[in-house]
């Protein structure tokens, strides 16, 4: 402490310390700073004066470049990229010696620097410069304008999703140098699959293949995924893998750091925290890391020379995002490989429609083993169907089939057992009771309900049906309600006393169970990974699971069932399965057989025979009905567009949080579909947002929500 900052205790010794504060006032003020009121006066850079900048603000009508004045003193470090403050909102009449003043600050990104402005009047300057870090790169940049258009959103919303919050801590550190390439890795578990090794192949010598991976089931996906990333690295370039949690990504995590030792990859999660997860982010961005894993946000990772995008399980929700404009990772990472000319790996242990889709196109080539890898690999899987629940006494009496009490009998006699219960909230659609096919209107296809239970409604027009009969049977009778037995974890505990019992769900998820002998109950997606593979699991209740009013509801009850099953050890191994669901159902026979592709590609040719998704594109409006209605009235769509509905939207549920897409407590919303047959999904999407901007522009009326290819549209 200098002599000029110490106290004294007697009186008057106030006045050396107020010296002391006045000349440090003085010897701060000698040197230039920006003044981040007015500039006036201030003289502006000599080169280039002009900055073109992005203001956060997510409104459509402001989807567009503004431009400042660069102050002199400014411009070293206003470079395209850097984050800046500006003032907005001023008004053209608030003008000082050639200078627009006044107006909030607001954040924004320097896009580029001019000569010269097209906007003829005064200029506001730049506030000042947060950083001198170039965070906004040109690939990133168009990535970003890319998704925007696709989704009918802004720029400035998408760059929310795709640039992290600034920390000034981690910003001042330094990043470590880059590593040289490693050599290009072996095929291992790689060569279960026929193209698996010439895929490695391809990528370490520098070539783009394109690829849907349906993995065998079991533990060897983080390291097939590892060495995938790691034959990219050996040709020079960078790899991406983006997963749908954080229990994947430290799986692939400490698969990678096996594969290539530490400091070679970056883990992008939200459990790293703010600083950690910036400072890795600035290492990809710097060019000191090639590889990145990571959740939704790092589909935008800046990984330089771009070589390898990946997407682990694609079906899972997960990686729809719930911030406007809503993108999904799958449709980010294409656009990456289509304008980056990069490799491009689609892998899951089930087979999405999309997914089926881009092999269907021509877009994307299969990548999958035989029959006989898929046979030692996967468990035995066996059926109990209402009609055997109805002859036997032991489920009669205690709620439990007699094969599903044998399998956790003989399971827990090697190691622990997977009980997998449906989470509460599911609602079974209704379906013909004699052959169990959906009810669907007769004039859009949608799914059918009675929420008065007695009228029939569609749930996407909103058309009553009077004299429904099954178009697949003839039968006249539907069903609503799931037959057969409901477990629970108590239940399977008082059966079995001696064994303890493990959960995982929502309140508390389980990264991994001990090869021991155990009875694990967990929700959908939940499910931990057991040391050495599960010996058996139950999943119960499939009626719950494929009844959802959903168009997705069978391939999600399929995608759910597979990621359990794949935990099993394989039919070799004594593994075995056993599900609660009809043997008639076609997700239930895909995963006797185990044929994801099979499913996906039928309900594939299903859904472009009724112009569903992703066959068409579709749009979903929602809000109150009177905004909806003035929205779709004033919106110019294209000729071909089809509106459905609209119908009303579930309200939220008093004392539980509000879900993406309810209407508030109290109000009535509605929603209505549009939909535009192929190729013309860009135009719908450019009508919408035409229209959004218009109406956020007059500011008049209660505004309306739209998201393109809503992942939920019964």
């Amino acid at each position: 402490m200098s002599s000029d900052d110490e106290r004294s205790e007697e009186p008057g010794s106030g006045a050396p310390e107020q010296l002391a504060l006045i000349r440090e006032t003085v010897r701060r003020a000698k040197v230039p700073r920006a003044k981040p009121r007015t500039w006036r006066g201030a003289a502006l850079a000599d080169e280039l004066p002009v900055a073109r900048v992005l203001v956060n603000k997510g409104a459509l009508h402001l989807d567009q470049y503004f431009d400042y004045a660069v102050p002199e003193e400014l411009a070293a470090d206003a470079q395209p990229g850097v984050r800046v403050r500006v003032r907005f909102g001023a008004g053209g009449r608030q003008v000082r010696g050639g200078r627009r003043e006044g107006g909030g600050l607001i954040d924004g990104f320097l896009i580029e620097r001019r000569a010269s402005s097209d906007y003829q009047g005064a200029l506001a300057a730049l506030a000042y410069v947060v950083s001198p870090e170039p965070v906004l790169g040109p690939e990133l940049l168009e990535l970003s304008r890319a998704v925007a258009d696709r989704y009918a959103g802004s720029l400035a919303d998408v760059l929310q999703l795709a640039v992290p919050p600034r920390n000034g801590r981690a910003e001042g550190k330094p990043s470590p140098a880059p590593l040289p390439p490693p050599p290009a890795p072996s095929p291992g578990t790689w060569e279960r699959y026929a193209q698996g090794p010439g895929f490695l192949r391809a990528l370490a010598e520098g070539g783009a293949p394109r690829a849907v991976w349906t993995a065998l089931p079991g533990p060897h996906w983080p390291e097939e995924i590892a060495r995938a990333m790691a034959a990219t690295l050996a040709s020079g370039r960078g790899a991406l893998v983006v997963v749908p949690d954080g229990r994947s990504a430290g799986r692939v995590d400490a698969a990678l750091t096996a594969v290539l030792g530490e400091g070679r990859h970056a883990l992008l999660t939200a459990d790293s925290g703010p600083e950690k997860r910036y400072r890795q982010w600035l290492a990809v961005r710097r060019g000191s890391v090639r590889a990145v894993v990571g959740t939704r946000a790092a589909m935008f990772a800046p990984v330089a020379d771009l070589g390898l995008v990946a997407l682990w399980d694609d079906g899972d929700s997960s990686h729809s995002d719930d911030n406007a404009p809503f993108p999904h990772v799958r449709e980010v990472l294409e656009l990456r490989a289509a304008h980056g000319r990069c490799a491009f790996l689609l892998g899951g242990t089930n087979c999405t429609v999309e997914a089926a889709q881009l092999v269907e196109s021509g877009w994307a080539l299969p990548l999958r083993a035989d029959r006989e890898q898929l046979r030692t690999a996967a468990p035995l899987v066996r059926t109990v169907g209402d009609g055997e629940l109805a002859r036997d006494g032991a489920a009669r009496s205690a709620r439990l089939p007699s094969l599903a009490w044998q399998t956790v009998r003989d399971g827990l006699r090697s190691g622990p057992v997977l009980v997998q219960v449906p989470r509460r909230g599911y609602a079974p659609r209704l379906a013909c009771e004699r052959c169990r096919e959906p009810a669907r209107c007769r004039h859009c296809a949608g799914p059918l309900e009675a929420p008065d239970q007695q009228d029939l409604d569609c749930a996407w027009c909103g058309r009553a049906e009077t004299a429904w009969s099954c178009a697949a049977c003839g039968g006249v009778r539907l069903r609503a309600q799931i037959v057969g037995a409901r477990r629970t974890a108590e239940e399977l505990g008082r059966a079995f006393p001696a064994v303890p019992v493990r959960t995982s769900g929502r309140d508390h998820v389980l990264d991994s169970v001990p090869d021991q002998p155990a009875l694990v109950v967990s929700t959908p997606g939940a499910e931990p990974v057991a040391e050495g593979g599960y010996a058996a699991a139950l999943l119960l209740d499939g009626w719950a699971m494929v009844g959802r009013p959903d168009l997705r509801a069978g391939e999600e009850a399929l995608r759910r069932w597979t990621a359990a099953a794949a935990l099993v050890r394989g039919q070799p191994e004594g593994g075995i399965v056993v599900i609660m669901a009809e043997p008639t159902l076609r997700p239930v026979q895909a995963l006797v057989r185990w044929d994801p592709v099979g499913h996906a590609r039928r309900e594939l040719a299903e859904r472009a025979e009724l112009g569903f998704p992703p066959v068409s594109r579709m749009a979903s409006v929602t809000g109150p009905p009177e905004a909806v209605a003035a929205f779709l009235a004033g919106a110019e769509l294209p000729p071909e567009a089809e509106v459905l509905g609209p119908v009303p939207v579930p309200g939220a549920t008093p004392g539980r949080p509000r879900r993406q897409g309810d209407a508030p407590s109290g109000e009535t919303w509605e929603r209505a579909l549009v939909r535009v047959p192929p190729g013309r999904g860009a135009a719908l999407a450019s009508a919408l947002k035409a229209a959004q901007a218009a109406r956020t522009a007059r500011g008049t009326g209660d505004p309306v929500r739209i998201r393109i290819d809503p992942p939920d549209i019964g």
